[in-house]
């Protein structure tokens, strides 16, 4: 029988994740959307959502729908929804890294948005 300390963490391997410039343009618009509709609270809340998807995706990459994978024919592209955002981070395990390719609200039409040129 194996014993655990009592503090001691099962370390995962992380792999880093990579935003691509369209992320940075989707988050801006979802952050100043969330300023003018609502207040700084909840837009520092959506960036705090977003960074422990991000936190969760680099341990744990094979956790996110294949749905979209699917209806676009984009073999490894997984979704991964923020905690109390109606957001989902669209994104691709790499040998070294998570390729994350899109930050996009639910409700659009994500096949639609991500067959936008700069993304494939």
């Amino acid at each position: 029988m194996c014993a655990r300390q009592p503090n001691q963490r099962h370390d995962v391997k992380r792999k880093p994740v990579v935003p691509r410039e369209q992320v940075t343009r989707d988050v801006d618009e979802a952050v100043a959307y969330y300023l003018n509709e609502a207040n700084e609270a909840v837009a520092l809340g959506f960036i705090d959502a977003l960074e422990k998807a991000y936190g969760h995706i680099a341990r744990h990459p094979a956790t996110g729908s294949p749905r979209y994978a699917h209806e676009l024919n984009l073999p490894g592209l997984r979704a991964w929804p923020l905690t109390r955002y109606p957001y989902l981070v669209c994104y691709v395990e790499r040998p070294d890294h998570i390729d994350v390719w899109r930050v996009l609200h639910g409700q659009r039409d994500i096949p639609a948005w991500m067959r936008e040129p700069d993304v494939v």
